[in-house]
């Protein structure tokens, strides 16, 4: 049985067809700069990756993203490149979706009505990414007529926090009227990695206690308690918990009308700033790519330097104060693409903590083996730490593809 699953943005597509009964990734690929021109910086193109491992990339225009997804179709069923005959191969197909608010709190099948209720009520609740999904599925469901399609939500795995840690200390007529709550993102990620780390400790999954650090351009960190999330950094939406790539995490609210006064500032412009031209960008005036920021605080730049400080020391508040909501803590776990391929930025995540249990083992970014900007997966604590520490490539598509099997079944 084979799942296609599709994550898509305003501007691109990423996929992945996965063969469920051998867990192979059949092909996978992206489209991008989807509804934009051709210029000096770039064109619209596809990249693709077939079952032979052969790595295409074609420039060429994608007016929108029902043309993307008839691109991705004529790749998937190419005679040389493809990796199926024919769309009827496909099981059923796996949508992600960020944040649908308060409508939909587990996967779903499209249907009708399903769609409807999207399209009308869940928008808001992720105005950065919603859009973008929206124009995706319905030029899936356009293309691909017949196939079984799912909406799977990375707000699922966050539906087990109970109500003081998801209600926000405003007048309560807000969260009944508006359905305004902590939702929690990344819920696909913390799920996988949670059933890994209990693969991989042999603690029950309904036993295990541990606190997932999902860090990448846009990062949060999850309490796990037996097995489910009971807290997790990213509120409302994602633009709440730690400084990331270009949003700038907890604040002040009284900033926003501080700051919108005096440079005479929308409240979209101001939502802009937040979300597009702050966090470690903003810190820095120039990036918020971490690799860029190595490099720049290497060559002597204070203001790169100071913006990886703040990275890690907010991610390390938000861990210490895990660990006392959680009481006992089995394991740590860091992933996403900062996590995984930036091993000495991890352990300055984790200075100065053995008294808490955690002790990092030295050879993990110092020994020879692990060199900083290559792919890490595996235990990086002594086998003397109270608390086991690992670092774990995340892969929500297997948690999407498994959400489509299960309902498409």
């Amino acid at each position: 049985m084979k799942i296609l699953v599709v994550n898509c943005g305003s501007s691109s597509l990423k996929f992945q067809l996965i063969d469920m009964d051998t867990d192979k990734v059949l092909a996978k690929g992206r489209c991008d700069r989807i509804g934009g021109a051709a210029t000096e910086i770039g064109s619209p193109f596809i990249e693709y990756k077939g079952p032979v491992g052969d790595k295409i990339k074609e420039e060429l225009p994608l007016e929108n993203h029902r043309v993307a997804f008839e691109t991705v179709v004529r790749y998937l069923t190419d005679p040389e490149h493809g990796a199926i005959k024919d769309l009827s191969e496909i099981t059923a197909i796996g949508h992600r979706i960020v944040n649908a608010g308060p409508f939909f709190k587990e996967s779903t099948l499209i249907t009708d009505e399903v769609l409807k209720l999207f399209k009308e009520k869940s928008i808001p609740y992720a105005p950065l990414h919603n859009p973008g999904a929206l124009q995706g599925i319905e030029a899936c469901l356009e293309t691909m007529k017949g196939i079984p399609e799912v909406l799977v939500f990375d707000t699922t795995f966050h539906q087990t926090m109970p109500e003081k840690a998801y209600m926000y200390a405003l007048p309560r007529e807000y969260y009944e009227k508006y359905g305004v709550r902590r939702y929690g993102a990344h819920g696909m990620s913390h799920q996988y990695v949670t059933e890994e780390a209990a693969k991989l400790t042999g603690i029950p999954l309904d036993q295990i206690n541990l606190i997932s650090c999902h860090i990448g351009n846009g990062s949060s960190i999850t309490a796990v308690q037996n097995g489910k999330c009971v807290d997790t950094s990213m509120g409302f939406t994602p633009l709440e918990g730690l400084a990331m790539g270009t949003r700038s995490g907890d604040l002040d609210p009284a900033i926003l009308e501080f700051v919108m006064a005096r440079e005479h500032l929308s409240i979209e412009e101001m939502l802009n700033i937040l979300n597009k031209k702050s966090g470690l960008l903003g810190i820095s005036g120039k990036t918020g790519d971490v690799r860029d920021l190595k490099t720049l605080s290497r060559e002597g730049d204070e203001n790169a330097k100071l913006a990886l400080e703040i990275l890690c020391y907010r991610i390390k508040k938000y861990i210490g104060a895990y660990m006392a909501v959680l009481g006992r803590v089995d394991v740590i776990t860091f992933e996403g693409g900062i996590a995984e391929h930036n091993p000495r930025t991890v352990r300055k995540c984790l200075t100065n903590m053995e008294n808490l249990g955690i002790e990092l083992d030295p050879s993990y970014d110092e020994g020879p083996n692990y060199v900083d900007g290559e792919t890490y997966d595996g235990l990086v604590s002594t086998p003397n730490s109270k608390i086991k520490v690992y670092v774990i490539a995340t892969n929500e598509e297997e948690v999407i593809a498994k959400e489509a099997l299960r309902l498409a079944k």
